[in-house]
């Protein structure tokens, strides 16, 4: 069935049951919220903010651009759930012109959509719809009221006190590194699901330049991966800048990807290295020098690539165990051809102990793991870890 179009100002009438609001951007990237309001328009404490940063609150749950509305499920003493579309922090300059367009979904229902006039007072937040109770029923309501004053100025309207949200030390991405919003955008919310949003760790990145690995490198499979990695880290690191070490033998590789190389940065790095048998224990010590010569107050997030089981074992335990008081977080994630049991069985045996430690199989092919499903298994035991 076709779906409804609304007006701006037009309502309708909702089944008191779920519903579904999504979001389309038609230009910038854009985050999306809902707001919680008592009787008097006003959020009852900060928590009524859903975001990427709050995922839930009270029967209303944020996934993607989607704003969920459990109606049975929302309190007495809210009247209104706002939806709230907002041009992403990061990208620099840009303003409301061409709408996102709202649908309106639940299931069984008709459909219905909403797409707010064009904006031209440069406005960077718009309230695209609010469900209202009416009587013993709910109905929604068009709203598309923008704000030049962007979150402040809503934050001011509704009652809510928030922190400005966490950037990269050059407080906006660069045009070239607009491509890193998306991803970025899903480790966010992957560690809020954990409780581990707003906190801050230095990234690692570790590869395996095993000869095994070439095809893997050449497929641009590797550049993918660190990609991923590198918009991790906007959302624990504040410089835009991974180091990365290569495995390669007993006298690893150190480089770095940052937001104004990433593009082909693997490719270029690895060409100049020999293959050869990975020593992974010797990257690893690498890397711990590396964060312990920082001076960094942050705590270390090291991602290491490993495509199979260390050579030299014993030596490899002991460095886990060595870094375990350290700060220092190890996840390895495999991906490659070789043997992997290793790694998946570090903490299996009662005797192990290493809390500091996790493994995440992704296959041949990181990139093809949706990105949501992706940071999950990248920061599920991390978010873990610093929480205690």
């Amino acid at each position: 069935m076709q779906a409804l179009s609304l007006n701006k100002g037009e309502n309708a009438a909702l089944d008191s049951r779920s519903v579904a609001f999504h979001v389309t951007e038609r230009g910038p990237a854009l985050d999306v919220s809902g707001l919680l309001l008592g009787p008097n328009g006003k959020v009852r404490t900060d928590a009524d903010l859903v975001f990427y940063h709050h995922l839930a609150q009270d029967g209303v749950r944020l996934s993607g651009h989607t704003l969920t509305v459990d109606l049975p499920r929302i309190p007495a003493d809210v009247e209104t759930v706002a939806v709230v579309a907002s041009i992403d922090p990061l990208v620099r300059d840009a303003v409301f012109t061409t709408a996102p367009v709202l649908t309106v979904t639940q299931d069984g229902g008709t459909g219905l959509t909403f797409t707010p006039p064009r904006f031209d007072a440069r406005e960077t937040v718009v309230v695209l719809a609010e469900a209202y109770r009416r009587a013993d029923g709910w109905k929604v309501r068009a709203v598309g009221q923008g704000y030049a004053s962007g979150l402040a100025g809503l934050a001011a309207d509704y009652g809510v006190d928030v922190e400005p949200a966490p950037t990269t030390g050059s407080a906006q991405l660069p045009d070239h590194a607009s491509a890193l919003l998306a991803p970025k955008r899903q480790a966010d919310e992957a560690l809020a699901r954990t409780g581990a949003a707003g906190k801050r760790a230095s990234v690692y990145l570790i590869l395996d330049h095993d000869w095994a690995m070439q095809e893997l490198y050449e497929s641009f499979a590797v550049q993918t991966f660190s990609e991923r990695v590198l918009a991790l880290s906007l959302s624990l690191d504040d410089d835009g800048t991974v180091p990365v070490i290569f495995s390669t033998g007993n006298e690893p590789l150190l480089e770095e990807i940052r937001l104004d190389n990433y593009q082909g940065r693997i490719g270029q790095l690895h060409t100049g290295l020999h293959w050869g048998w990975g020593n992974v224990a010797a990257a690893m010590r690498l890397a711990v020098d590396h964060y312990g010569e920082s001076g960094a107050a942050a705590r270390a997030f090291v991602i290491v690539q490993v495509g199979d089981e260390p050579w030299d074992k014993p030596q490899f335990r002991a460095l886990l165990q060595n870094s375990a008081d350290l700060g220092v977080f190890w996840l390895f994630v495999g991906f490659g051809r070789g043997k992997l049991a290793y790694y998946k069985n570090l903490n299996t045996s009662s005797s192990a102990g290493f809390t500091n430690v996790a493994f995440y199989e992704v296959g041949k092919n990181p990139g093809a793991i949706p990105e949501e499903e992706f940071y999950a298994g990248l920061v599920d035991a991390f978010g873990t870890w610093m929480n205690r």
